[in-house]
Formats: C-alpha cells, structure tokens, sequence
C-alpha cells in the first residue's frame, strides 16, 4: 500500500486477520510447533488459535526477518507462516533484507544453509507493505505540498528491487483521509460480512484443489495450473495475453495477475474469469521502475 502519512495503513492491515478464514487443525499445528521452536509459544496463543499477525520494525537484520543464526531459528517470515506479515514503512528496510523475501514469497519456504546441514522453516504468509509515496510524504496528497524533487522520488522508489515487487501481487495507492472524516461511519461492509465472502470464495478454491497435492487456493496453485485449469475465458485470456506484451508483464507477472483474477471471480462467485475480473486484477500490477 501506498498513501501519504496518518492514511490509516497500519489500520487495516491489522484488520486483514480478521477476514481470514479460520485456521485449519493442521494449520494450527503448523503455527504451534514453528512458534514453540522459536520460544515465542504461550498458554494464550494455544487457546486462541487466531492465525499469526507479525509487523517487525524496519531496523531488522536478515536473519531477523528471514531466520538464521549459528543454531538457526526461524525468522518472522516463518513466525508469520498461515498469518500475515505486516512491514509498515516497507521502503525504509534495506534493499538486502528485503530481497531476502524473495525465496519464501515464490517457495512457501525458507532454506538456511550450513556447512554440516541445511534447516527448512515453512513461511507461507500474506505479505503486507506500507510506505510513503516520497521521502516527504506528500506526492499526489491535496491537502499537501510535496518538497521533494523527482529524482529523489525515484530513488525512494528504487529501494525495492524489481523482481521483489514483481512478486508482489496487488499495489494499491491509499489516499489521505480527512480530518473531519474519520469519525464517520463506513459504508463498505463490517469485517464479520466481509470474512463470510472470503470463506464462500476459499471454500470453492478448496474444491478446486482437492485433487492437487499441497494446495489449497489460488495463490498457492502453480502458474500453469491456474492456466490450464482454471476455467479462462477465451476473451479473458486474449485480453491478459494483450495487456501482458503492452504492459511488458514477466512470465511470473502473467501468472500471478492470473491467480488474482481468479480470485475476483471466485469472490463475484463467477465460475468462469471474465474480462472484467481480469480488468481489475491488472490495475494491481506494479510498474517496474527497477531490476
């Protein structure tokens, strides 16, 4: 997400657990044995079984984030595994720790190497980015003056690599939120509504995938699976192939701006992806200022 400063970002991405689905009992025993290896299991956290919801500072180490050490322990990639890993001012971690993201984000998994042996910790998670438009935090606010110049607006842009932010599937510009309305009342739905269309959508993903091995939804399906099996409209899938060459999408961009239209079908409880669901999951995609 990005939005100028007080946008309300930390918000609601805590609120993101609470439409989630609840956890699984294999999921739960997933989250209970990867926090009682990391010494962070309590009483609490046994009984409420609610999935994870980890926001380390930005002043976190690689191993930190990622996991490692001389005994390695997981990091909050894996502390966060069938939760949610929240990183508030994303742009201002170093570009190297970031990066680390890149193995669990494609894999689900992270390898820590060393010269006796190799430890796999599970780091499934929904990633969750926040930052500023610009050092100042102004671009594009109306409330505003941004002071910075454009070449120090693309610096801070390049602080995350390209092939991180191609992985990377939805990048959403939240705008500034004024004063006299945040004491008003919303009218897009209560998290309780909002949660049961996730639910519906995720119970029909699970259908889907009750024949594929190790998969449960859409983000987690292989590429050319979604591709092949997923019920792609003939006009849906010439509008992405068109959007995909003028756009310059990778392969993994392809696919991945697959999945989500797929997912925006399954939410509109569409069996099929139309080209409007795949018109929607394209507004998503990043543009690729750095490799």
């Amino acid at each position: 997400m990005v939005g100028p400063p007080g946008a309300g970002k930390t918000m609601l991405a805590r609120r993101l657990p609470g439409i989630l689905p609840e956890l699984t009992e294999e999921e739960s025993l997933e989250v209970v044995a990867i926090h009682s290896v990391a010494g962070t299991l309590t009483s609490e956290a046994i009984a409420s079984c609610v999935r994870p919801f980890r926001a380390p500072h930005h002043s976190i180490s690689s191993a930190g984030l990622i996991g490692g050490g001389s005994s390695p322990r997981p990091g909050e990639v894996s502390l966060a595994h069938n939760g949610v890993l929240f990183l508030d001012e994303m742009l201002e971690f170093p570009r190297s720790v970031l990066d680390g993201l890149r193995q669990p984000l494609e894999d689900g998994r992270v390898v820590i190497s060393r010269v006796a042996s190799s430890v796999k910790f599970p780091a499934r998670f929904t990633l969750i980015g926040a930052t500023n438009p610009c050092p100042c935090g102004r671009l594009g606010d109306p409330a505003g003056v941004c002071t910075c110049s454009a070449a120090d607006v693309e610096k801070h842009a390049r602080r995350m690599s390209g092939p991180l932010a191609d992985r990377i599937d939805m990048h959403v510009t939240v705008g500034a939120v004024a004063l006299r309305d945040l004491s008003t009342a919303g009218g897009s739905g209560s998290s309780a509504s909002t949660r049961l269309r996730v639910a519906v959508a995720r119970d029909r993903q699970l259908k889907r995938f009750a024949k594929v091995r190790g998969v449960t939804c859409n983000a987690h399906a292989p590429g050319r699976w979604i591709d092949a099996h997923g019920d792609i409209g003939a006009d849906s899938r010439s509008m992405l192939q068109s959007a995909a060459a003028s756009l310059s999408l990778s392969a993994r961009g392809y696919h991945r701006t697959l999945k989500v239209a797929r997912t925006i079908a399954d939410i509109d409880g569409s069996p099929t992806v139309a080209p409007e669901h795949v018109a929607e999951a394209l507004r998503f995609r990043p543009v690729i200022r750095s490799i």
